[in-house]
């Protein structure tokens, strides 16, 4: 099947754009932006994903108030081969600027209607290759870009309009692709052997001043670090790797949801650069936003045609709360970066983080296991 983007000179395989370098039906290309106004009192986190080898496309939207309702809009279809032009249903990314600039809308759906751009305050950070198997197989290998911005338009929730405004609203986005699981469950074959323990999780873009930081850290139960990444963007072009960081999370007592961290990484001279990240809200991305076994949306299933629904959720509802720790959490973030000489600059941007399963450093045991 030919594409408008045949037309350019992209390709990297010897066949049409919209077919995938893969036959894995597994692989994948989206796009994930999350929005806040440094408050803690709103947060919208959205994002649209391309399935080709599912023949699915999807979308979805996220806004949580205050930390206590959590509202999700789901949009599906059936994929189409114009990537140029990206669209589920009322849902479209637009590309104004490629990577400086995107206009992100949502024609009002359930009472949902989004009408914002995002603008890049430092270049596109190029993360390293991630990479996970399950014995020989690979069930993760993807590329990613983060980049922090400002946004700028409103958001409209029943009627009501939230205006936002760049100076105050910030927050990142992220394009990756490659191989995930993704669509309806694969048959289980034999079982894993280890089993699967778990995992420890951390990805925080922030903006500073005169910098983007971007950290992505995952370890296995162990401690074992398998992706380390942490970079500092100067506003001139400069790019410096901040090593190996330390880091503390600072978890509720008797849950796994975490107050903060604190981050220690080293310059380029060597010299210590302290991060100390606080959470001002907290949005579980695995209730209503696909991620991790989420029981109401899993991205790249089949639902129809022009599918479209609503969920509202009450985090406080057992049946909601009782499974939130157990996945990976998205937090309105705010950091107070430290250099050696006592240099401090204030930043804002996302905090993510998940403990899955046993992570022996934390002092997490086992599944069950929470926080002193």
């Amino acid at each position: 099947m030919l594409s408008p983007a045949d037309e350019f000179p992209i390709h990297q395989t010897p066949q049409p754009i919209s077919w995938p370098g893969t036959s894995d039906r597994n692989f994948y290309d989206r796009s994930y932006f999350n929005a806040h106004d440094r408050t803690g009192e709103i947060f919208l986190i959205t994002g649209i994903g391309y399935y080709p080898n599912l023949g699915v496309k999807d979308a979805f939207v996220l806004i949580n108030r205050g930390g206590t309702t959590h509202t999700a809009v789901h949009l599906s279809d059936a994929i189409d081969a114009d990537r140029l032009n990206q669209r589920v249903g009322a849902y479209a990314v637009d590309v104004v600027e490629p990577l400086r600039r995107l206009h992100l809308t949502l024609d009002d759906t359930h009472g949902i209607a989004v009408d914002l751009t995002f603008t890049g305050l430092f270049g596109a950070h190029r993360e390293l290759p991630h990479i996970m198997r399950t014995g020989t197989r690979v069930t993760l290998e993807a590329q990613r870009f983060a980049q922090v911005g400002s946004w700028s338009g409103s958001i409209t929730v029943d009627g009501t309009e939230v205006a936002v405004d760049p100076a105050v609203w910030i927050g990142s986005r992220d394009r990756s692709w490659g191989i995930r699981p993704v669509g309806e469950p694969e048959p289980a074959g034999r079982p894993a052997d280890p089993p699967f323990e778990g995992m420890w999780w951390n990805y925080i873009p922030m903006a500073f001043d005169d910098f983007q930081l971007v950290l992505i850290v995952q370890e296995e139960p162990d401690g074992y670090r398998i992706l380390n990444d942490c970079t500092r963007i100067w506003r001139d072009g400069r790019v410096e790797q901040l090593g190996w960081p330390r880091i503390v999370v600072h978890y509720r007592s008797g849950t796994r949801i975490p107050d903060g961290a604190t981050i220690t990484a080293t310059d380029a001279s060597g010299a210590p650069v302290t991060l100390e990240v606080s959470s001002l809200l907290a949005a579980p991305i695995h209730v209503g936003g696909g991620y991790g076994g989420d029981p109401d949306w899993t991205h790249g299933v089949w639902r129809g045609a022009g599918f479209t629904e609503r969920h509202t959720y009450d985090l406080a509802d057992p049946a909601v709360s009782g499974r939130i720790p157990f996945g990976v959490i998205d937090h309105v973030g705010r950091a107070v970066c430290t250099e050696a000489d006592g240099t401090q600059r204030q930043g804002w941007g996302l905090f993510e983080h998940g403990a899955l399963g046993r992570h022996d450093p934390s002092g997490l045991a086992d599944w069950l296991s929470v926080a002193p």
